[in-house]
Formats: structure tokens, sequence, C-alpha cells
């Protein structure tokens, strides 16, 4: 496993047949740009001359780097020259796309790193889909491995009854949750004029806003700001724009009652699992594969994206609901749902089997 500083765990250098190489080291935000530069050269050096020097059967790539077109066509291009067998994981199938910024090289670099790709991992049907029909990807290069419950967070005796006080939510209070990062796709201005609509009508609600800004989106983030100070009274909201530490999520995602992802458009959310692996009910829009992950009366509900009063109407429904009213004893329902149907187990023989195919064998 090739990686850096932020990758790197006590549990990488204890686990049996693991190696992992520190060859990105550590990328500080307040770097100077020469400093993040030449840190940013020496990683693409050495993993240069690892792919040279070494024969691994496989190379899978999870993430591109910085120079992504550099990462989609030189480099693929020169592990190929090396005889190497390529699988990708494909987080996004067009992100650019996602974000409105979609180019003509953005889809030609693409297009090379996915057919120059021996195998290709997604996550959901939906995203197979795109990547077969706008890629021209054959079916039986790709693989759909369902996203998988994020295990590696904490989860203490905190119950959620001590975890709204820390967040200074009154009890009999019900708690609305927003984690993540703030982009504008995310549609939190939609989620604000829903609570407003909410709020008007029973005062017990409360939002929570929790998550950094994304670099680029700080007009966004204004914007998100100027709502909360001109529409809201002190204490309706708790807004907290920061990075929230890994130790930190078991304290939101156990004072809320519902995680609400009101995106404009998405394939998938890591943040939906990290919510089901709390037992949290989760109400999203009915964009990307939201719908084949929620299954709705039971983990949660779906909504129509950019619609203020269906997403209002649907967390009206889900505070009805017997999920909200039981929450106590559904939450373990909903822990044993991810832990069934997007176990780690399954993740290690879908990846196995790709990894046979690709070499030739067959998988035992």
């Amino acid at each position: 496993m090739i990686g850096g500083d932020g990758e790197d765990s006590p549990e990488l250098h204890v686990t049996p047949n693991l190696r992992f190489l520190n060859f990105r080291g550590s990328h500080k935000q307040n770097d100077k740009f020469t400093t993040k530069l030449s840190k940013l050269m020496i990683y693409y050096a050495r993993l240069i001359r690892y792919a040279a020097r070494s024969k691994p059967g496989i190379l899978h790539i999870l993430w591109n780097n910085k120079f992504e077109y550099f990462d989609r066509t030189i480099l693929m291009l020169y592990y190929k020259l090396l005889g190497k067998k390529i699988a990708l994981t494909a987080h996004n199938v067009n992100q650019a796309k996602r974000d409105l910024q979609d180019s003509l090289p953005n889809r030609l670099t693409l297009k090379i790193q996915y057919r120059l790709s021996d195998h290709i991992f997604v996550h959901t049907q939906k995203m197979k889909d795109e990547l077969c029909q706008d890629f021209a990807v054959p079916e039986k290069a790709v693989t759909i491995i369902r996203h998988a419950i994020n295990n590696a967070f904490p989860d203490t005796g905190l119950t959620p009854a001590e975890a709204k006080r820390q967040l200074g939510v009154r009890e009999g209070e019900k708690a609305i949750l927003f984690l993540g990062r703030i982009r504008p796709y995310k549609g939190i201005e939609h989620l604000l004029a829903a609570f407003q609509h909410l709020v008007t009508r029973d005062a017990s609600y409360r939002m929570i806003i929790a998550g950094e800004p994304m670099k680029g989106s700080e007009d966004y983030l204004d914007e998100i700001r100027g709502i909360v100070s001109r529409d809201f009274s002190h204490g309706e909201i708790i807004l907290n724009i920061q990075f929230v530490p890994d130790d930190e999520m078991e304290l939101y995602l156990k004072a809320a009652d519902v995680l609400v992802l009101p995106y404009k458009d998405i394939f998938q959310s890591g943040i939906l699992f990290l919510a089901y692996s709390y037992g949290l009910p989760v109400v999203a829009t009915d964009v990307g594969s939201f719908r084949e992950e929620i299954v709705e009366g039971k983990t949660g509900f779906l909504c129509k994206p950019d619609d203020t009063a269906d997403l209002a109407g649907t967390l009206e429904t889900y505070f009805l609901s017997d999920i909200y009213s039981n929450l106590g004893t559904r939450r373990q329902g909903i822990k044993d749902y991810a832990n069934r149907v997007h176990s780690w187990d399954a993740v290690a023989d879908l990846t196995r089997t790709a990894y046979a195919e690709m070499l030739g064998r067959h998988s035992s």
C-alpha cells in the first residue's frame, strides 16, 4: 500500500502480509506553493521508480493524484509499458460533470484512463451504466462493490442523550443533522429553507450543520452563513464550519435524530453509510444511487431534489414515523442491516475474484 501520513495508522504496520510505503509524507494546507510542489514531485519520482523496480501482479489505483490529467494518461501509459495489470476504483465516474465543470479534455483523459484499465470497480449499478454507456467500457471489465461500512470510527458508550447535551440540544428537541464538506451541489440552502418551514410550525426542531468548506466554495459558504444569520433565531441552528475529526464523528451522529442529504447531484455518499454504522436514519433526495441504499420506512426516506416543500414534508413524515418514535430500538436494526448488506467480507470476495480474473486464474 502506497500513501502518506494521512493514510498511515498503526494497523498498517501490524497486519500480516501488508507493507505500507509512505512515499507522500506530510502535506499541510499552510505549506508554501513551492514546498507543496517539491513534495509532490518527490512523491511522483518515488512512485515511478517503485513501479519500474517492483513486480506486483496488479497495480490497484484508488485515487488519482494532484495532476489528474497526467495520472490518467502519461502515468497510465507508463504502467502499461511496464507490463502492469491495472485495477481502478472509480469513486465518481465523472466528477467534473457533477460539479458542472465538465470539458472535452476532462472527458478525453477519463476515457483514456478507463480504456487503459484492465478492471474497474464502482459502487452502484448506475455508475456501471454510465461507465459503459458514456466511456464504452465493456461490462465484463466492471465490478460493482457496494460501499462498505466504515468501522474505523470510535463507537464508545456515549449515549444519544449525552451527545445531545454536549452539543446543546435539549431533551425533547428534534435534531436534524447535515454532516460533511460544504459544497454547492449538496443543496444546503434547500435544507435551510425546509427547516425554516418546519421551525415556524414546531419550535422543538433543531438543525446541526457540521463540516469544513471545500476550497473554491467560499462564496457558497458566505451564502449559507448569510441565510442562517438573516432567517433564524439564535440557537435554532448549531453551525460548526470546520473540519470534524474522526473522534468527534460519534458525537454528531449520536446527537442527531436523522441525517439529511439534500444533494442536487451525486453518485454515492460515504456519509450515508457512516450514519448507518451508528444506526442513524437518513432522509435524502432521490438522486444518484440513494434509492438503491435507502429502504423507505426502515432506514429512512427519499424526497424530490431541488424541492424545498417536498423535503420539509418528508422530514415531517419521518418525525411522525415509527422509525423516529422507536429510534432507541430501531438504531440497532439499521446497524444490522448495514453490516449484512455492506460487509467487508463481500468486498473482499468480489475484489479477490476480479483480481483472479485479471491474472487469468480461478478464484478459490
